[in-house]
């Protein structure tokens, strides 16, 4: 079991950046694949991305497809997610999740075991 805090969070207006990160405790990170879902109050949480357990795959929701990046540094633990081009759409609770040996189609909230406590990203118009 891994135990995720992400950080990274704030306001930025439309067009501009923020990097989001998310650490794991243990020594297992590197077999869990990472991914980062987003929920806004009164919709379902939905996913945005996710990186293999190897690190080489990785898989985009259409919505963010070209403006994000996900990435991972097993030294530090550390997923991140580089958020580009912002927009107000983009306006989220941002959860990090894990789950053991996934790959770049875990894309479902069911398929992640373990998450953080989410991390607010407001953009403004």
């Amino acid at each position: 079991q891994v135990q995720l805090v992400e950080s990274g969070g704030g306001s930025v207006q439309a067009g501009g950046s923020l990097r989001l990160s998310c650490a794991a405790s243990g020594r297992t990170f590197s077999t869990y694949a990472m991914g980062w879902f987003r929920q806004v109050p009164g919709k379902e949480r939905e996913f945005v991305a996710v990186i293999s357990w190897g690190g080489g795959r990785t898989n985009y929701a259409g919505s963010v497809k070209g403006r994000f990046t996900i990435s991972r540094d097993n030294a530090k633990n550390t997923v991140y997610l580089q958020m580009n081009s912002l927009k107000p759409e983009d306006t989220a609770v941002y959860y990090c999740a894990a789950v053991m040996f996934g790959d770049s189609r875990s894309v479902r909230e069911a398929d992640y075991t373990n998450w953080g406590q989410g991390t607010q990203v407001t953009v403004s118009s």
